[in-house]
């Protein structure tokens, strides 16, 4: 079962993350969009989104600092584990939060509003219901257990088991000792990597970076006058119209 959770799983989410991405891409260019409902309702939107974007990148930012860069490395740069501990759960709290409250106006916004209730899918509501639970757990491990627990530090175990995954030495037994709400997180995490192919999410990959380094559109002036919009049907009908009733009418006599 250690085995099944904390290596096949692990393997099988990341094929499914790859593979789903490219069968996307090759079947569902169309639907390869945000499928965006601003113009439907804009209010909630306007303050949620920045919140949720916000957060998310922070999180995002926070786990690959955690996950990714070994507690040696900190500790060989001068960072003590306190430190690095305060400003992990600082940081994790207040992204947390952020990304807790864009979430919930999202969600919120989906069912006060008939018309983007309407246009919600299937796979949107299973998206924002994985969202949500990741959302918590990740939640419970930073707030519950670091900030107003024990404490745990998941930079020897779970960081350890989470590189191994890449190097292909993944230790099941990292893990098997860390606190439920860590393995239900980490699981998770993946599971939703196995989700994302199929959502909206995918719009993730198609930022338009581009713009950033655009060369301007040159507008010039016109040098010569603009030539004259032709007439329309209706003053062509007219004109018709008056041109036959002014013209004169021939006689013949018999």
């Amino acid at each position: 079962m250690s085995a099944l959770l904390w290596i096949v799983l692990p393997y099988t989410c990341l094929a499914v993350f790859v593979a789903g991405h490219v069968w996307r891409w090759r079947h569902d260019q169309f639907g390869w969009t945000t499928h965006t409902s601003q113009l439907l309702e804009n209010r909630l939107l306007r303050l949620g989104s920045p919140l949720f974007h916000l957060g998310a990148f922070g999180v995002i930012g926070g786990h690959a600092m955690g996950l990714l860069v070994p507690a040696s490395l900190t500790g060989a740069v001068g960072i003590s584990e306190h430190a690095y501990h305060l400003v992990s759960v600082t940081g994790g709290t207040i992204t947390g939060v952020m990304l807790v409250a864009g979430l919930a106006l999202l969600i919120a916004r989906r069912f006060v509003s008939g018309r983007i209730r309407r246009v919600t899918t299937t796979m949107d509501r299973i998206l924002y219901a994985a969202l949500t639970a990741m959302v918590v757990l990740g939640m419970s491990g930073t707030v519950v257990i670091n900030l107003f627990g024990d404490g745990y530090d998941y930079r020897e175990t779970i960081a350890v088991w989470f590189r191994g995954i890449f190097w292909f030495r993944p230790d099941p037994a990292l893990m098997t000792g860390a606190p439920l709400v860590f393995q239900l997180h980490a699981i998770g995490g993946f599971l939703f990597l196995a989700l994302w192919p199929f959502t909206r999410l995918v719009h993730v990959w198609s930022a338009p970076l581009a713009y950033l380094w655009r060369p301007y559109v040159v507008y010039r002036g016109r040098r010569t006058p603009a030539p004259a919009a032709p007439p329309t049907p209706a003053a062509v009908r007219n004109a018709t119209r008056d041109a036959r009733h002014a013209a004169p009418v021939a006689t013949v006599k018999r």
